[in-house]
């Protein structure tokens, strides 16, 4: 197993270890102050990894689809409640993903990727460099799912 998609894959258990007990509901929540709610980042999670890795090297995201993506890439924002069925679906991705990924790398199909710079200013050249930027991003995430749940939690004491 490649270590960083280990790493990855290690992040998204506590992820989801995080929410299992949050509803539908808290899950679709957008607290005051945030322009985005949990589900809406753990499904983030799949879309950005599917464009850095798959996009960036010219090729089809194998894992989701384009409305997908459009969803949940970067600057897009939750524009729709979440079903129960559509947040099973959103973390069965989670993991296929990774598999994907990992089956992907292992055949070596990343060879035409076009070098980009982050948000956060870092340069990746290639799918090495991509794959090491995602246990970053996908930290951020899981501190942002962090902060989110404690808001929403925090209105059951009240």
């Amino acid at each position: 197993m490649h270590p960083q998609i280990a790493t990855i894959r290690k992040t998204r258990e506590a992820l989801l270890n995080l929410i299992k007990d949050l509803s539908t509901e808290e899950l679709n929540e957008i607290p005051a102050g945030f322009n985005n709610n949990i589900i809406w980042n753990v499904a983030h999670l799949t879309a950005a990894q599917q464009g850095v890795c798959y996009f960036r090297a010219g090729l089809k995201m194998p894992v989701i689809t384009e409305d997908y993506f459009k969803a949940y890439k970067p600057e897009s924002k939750p524009e729709k409640v979440v079903s129960a069925e559509a947040v099973e679906e959103i973390k069965t991705l989670l993991f296929a993903s990774l598999d994907q990924l990992e089956k992907d790398y292992a055949q070596n199909i990343f060879t035409n990727y076009t070098p980009w710079t982050t948000r956060y200013g870092v340069d990746i050249k290639n799918i090495d460099e991509a794959i090491a930027f995602l246990p970053f991003h996908e930290g951020l995430h899981l501190g942002y799912v962090m902060a989110l749940k404690r808001v929403v939690k925090s209105k059951e004491l009240v």
